[in-house]
């Protein structure tokens, strides 16, 4: 360890915090020398910098920044620049409605909160939002960058302007036909109640007056909500070009036939976000209060209070007043957006087909290691022979769909069951549950109904199952199920064999193709006997003492991690190899982050790869200098979880769906499993030294919470989203993590480690 005798002690710097803490919540109740006094605005940049935590919420502005790098890239093709774009918009959408709306909870009803970096509610507001104002601005920039390139690619966004004399016509005729007819204006005014103006949907805001008046008195504000059903844009095809115009121009083209006999005075467009975090109270009657209880809230997001107000940069200052008022709401809250306003739109120009051409083909997904064929003529099978990692979406997620397809019409199959957090549209999870139900099979499906923005869709689909005789769980309390399971039970006559599917990642054929996710197929009756207790749990009153090789939340995951951190420093104060690493979604668990700063003191190296939001603060002289955070953003989203502890050569690892936050810790179901295979254990081994060695997705965290791009100038790429197709048994066998002179697979010798990678099957004959 280097000698910091001339760093301030984590005592020093507590004792610092405490003191500028108390100034900051009320200056006049500490004394300060008035010469040393500084500006609002530097004690908190001061106090945010001083905090050994990184507030959860602006190291996920930092994640969304990740995001619209990609934009900047010009190696990446336009639709690809756009794709990213538009993600950060959707993304940003999200953030406005769940943690925006959350810290207004707070603001709302008088509740006071301490974010990580100090802050009070209030002054971290202030603070928020000015970085989202700068985020909005850098978002606006980067499309303008990308309007130059559209007409190089085929098309042009377009004004009415624009138009020929044949096209103005024929869009006038597309306004009387299909739009004017779907159009409401709503007055508000002394005998007209403020209408309701719906979440995420362009409106505009018109100012009429009396003609010929120029009265104040005279003036009316009206709303016209641009109906969800119609097309973000009006496609024209021309010989060399394709042009998109805006609904809004047309509607604005065309406003005054709403408006007859009136002067306009302005027309502004405007898209706001509500609130949208709730929270649910458990009810006695899980059957049907809760499910009530869950669609009368979902009914009060659309109604919550308003966060944010994009708007053209020009609007009318009656117009913004007035809002501001009406909403409680200030200039912290408006957006003026100069471009686009919601860039989730582009999506429909990228997935035109006019240029489907012009969209570069994914990689076809490759076999898992160990199996020469991507799909299986027989899952059953090939899940006896041995355990099977799939890594997505490098691995199709065939298997898995096979696995239940074949398990729904098996006469063999005597019952399956599986949690359930999100589904895709036109779902083959789901049909091959009903054939199941409908082919005499007990089903017993955990339908968690509190996933966000997914609640009216699960409810749909697990009332579907229901009523085919599924024996259908809506969740559990308060608590989210949010672990993957599934556990097939087949009568094989002379015995009867239990199939399992433990995952990172949700039942979704959509998103296994985007996401990056783990899988385990098993046959292991350590596993399968875990899971059969643990659907005892969460479908019965059960409480089993311990798993074999699971770790489950609420109850233990917290604390059993910890002890394996705590375990890893030991080991460093004895001088015996040690090392963590673990790649996650998301790191905000104070308890968590407070014992890895003590096991980087210890000595023991720690490297993680979190792709979002990250609490802890690396790098930091007497604290963290052990710790290193890298985030990769790139073609896939990093989904899977994965947690390696060295523990003295002999490594132990898991994977699984949780992250290490207080969400998932303290009020969601959740499981970790620990993969005993050595194959399978070192294909993760693998996940993780691909991952610290990438440079083209990879931004490496600095210790003040910012990230910088690992690429340097003439190095070689190594990009993990292509690398990953083509990884092969070798590349497998002789990676390690924090031992550089290790001999290939662990403490074992290469030729045993191939025999047990890919001839299982001849050491059972020799048997």
């Amino acid at each position: 360890m280097p000698d910091h005798t001339d760093s301030i002690t984590n005592q020093e710097r507590k004792g610092r915090l405490s003191s500028l803490f108390s100034y900051f919540k009320n200056p006049k109740d500490t004394a300060m020398d008035d010469t040393k006094l500084v500006s609002p605005a530097e004690k908190v940049n001061t106090l945010v910098q001083q905090s050994d935590f990184i507030s959860r919420d602006l190291s996920w502005l930092k994640f969304n920044d990740r995001v619209l790098d990609q934009v900047k890239d010009e190696e990446r093709s336009l639709f690809d620049r756009m794709k990213f774009l538009a993600i950060t918009s959707s993304n940003l959408d999200e953030f406005f409605t769940i943690r925006l709306g959350s810290l207004y909870n707070y603001l709302d009803f008088g509740k006071e909160r301490v974010d990580y970096s100090g802050l009070r509610e209030i002054p971290f507001r202030k603070m928020l939002m000015k970085e989202l104002q700068e985020f909005v601005s850098l978002q606006s920039e980067c499309y303008r960058s990308l309007q130059p390139h559209f007409a190089k690619h085929g098309f042009r966004i377009i004004g009415m302007e624009d138009l020929a004399t044949e096209e103005t016509s024929e869009i006038e005729q597309y306004f009387e036909r299909t739009v004017y007819p779907m159009l409401t204006p709503m007055l508000f005014d002394y005998t007209h109640a403020f209408p309701v103006l719906l979440a995420k949907v362009l409106i505009l805001g018109v100012i009429t007056q009396v003609k010929g008046s120029t009265s104040e008195e005279d003036k009316k504000l009206s709303f016209v909500q641009l109906p969800l059903n119609l097309p973000r844009f009006y496609v024209i095809e021309r010989d060399e070009e394709t042009l998109f115009l805006p609904i809004e121009k047309i509607v604005r083209a065309h406003i005054y036939k709403l408006y007859r006999n009136v002067d306009i005075v302005s027309t502004n467009l405007f898209r706001l976000i509500r609130n949208g975090d709730f929270s649910l109270e458990e009810s006695d009657d899980m059957e049907s209060d809760f499910i009530d209880e869950i669609k009368q809230k979902i009914k009060n997001r659309r109604l919550g209070r308003v966060v944010s107000v994009a708007i053209e940069p020009d609007a009318n200052p009656d117009l913004l007043n007035l809002i501001k008022k009406r909403w409680e709401i200030d200039d912290y809250n408006v957006f003026k957006v100069e471009g686009i306003i919601d860039y989730t739109s582009l999506w429909s120009i990228i997935k035109h087909p006019e240029f489907k051409d012009q969209i570069p083909p994914t990689h076809p997904p490759v076999p898992p290691l160990g199996l020469e064929r991507e799909r299986i003529v027989d899952v059953f099978e090939a899940m006896r022979e041995k355990d099977i990692l799939l890594h997505h979406p490098y691995n199709n997620f065939e298997p898995v769909l096979q696995l239940l397809e074949q398990a729904a019409e098996d006469p063999k199959v005597l019952s399956i069951k599986l949690t359930i957090y999100r589904l895709a549209k036109n779902s083959r999870v789901t049909q091959a549950l009903l054939h199941a139900a409908e082919n005499g099979k007990h089903v017993a499906v955990l339908f968690e109904v509190k996933a966000r923005f997914d609640e009216e869709n699960n409810i749909k689909e697990a009332q579907r199952l229901q009523k085919a005789g599924c024996f259908v769980i809506y969740g559990i309390g308060q608590l989210k199920t949010h672990t993957k399971l599934l556990l097939i039970v087949r009568n094989e006559g002379n015995k009867v064999l239990r199939y399992a599917h433990l995952s990172s990642g949700n039942y979704n054929e959509d998103t296994s193709r985007l996401y990056t996710d783990t899988g385990l197929l098993t046959t292991n009756e350590e596993y399968t006997q875990d899971i059969s207790e643990f659907f005892n749990v969460i479908t019965g009153h059960s409480s089993p003492t311990e798993y074999q090789n699971l770790i489950t939340a609420p109850r233990y995951m917290r604390k059993k991690l910890i002890e394996l951190i705590q375990k890893e420093a030991e080991n460093a104060k004895a001088g015996l190899p040690c090392g963590i690493c673990i790649k996650i979604n998301s790191l905000e668990d104070k308890e968590t982050i407070e014992e890895l700063y003590a096991a980087s003191q210890a000595g023991v190296p720690i490297r993680l790869i979190v792709r979002g939001m990250c609490c802890l603060r690396p790098g930091r002289v007497g604290l963290s200098e052990n710790i290193s955070v890298r985030s990769l953003v790139g073609d896939f989203l990093e989904h899977s979880r994965i947690f390696y502890f060295h523990q003295n050569g002999d490594p132990l690892v898991y994977g699984g769906s949780a992250d290490a936050m207080v969400r998932s810790f303290d009020r969601r179901i959740e499981s970790l499993f620990k993969l005993v295979d050595i194959r399978v254990k070192q294909e993760a081994i693998h996940i993780l030294y691909f991952s610290l060695l990438d440079n083209v997705n990879a931004y490496e965290m600095q210790e003040d919470g910012t990230y910088i791009k690992c690429m340097e100038p003439n190095e070689e790429p190594l990009n993990i989203h292509k690398a990953f197709f083509d990884v092969t048994l070798e590349d497998v066998l002789k990676v390690k993590l924090f031992v550089p002179d290790q001999k290939p697979a662990d403490t074992i010798e290469e030729d045993v480690a191939r025999k047990q990678f890919v001839e299982p099957e001849a050491e059972e004959k020799t048997e």
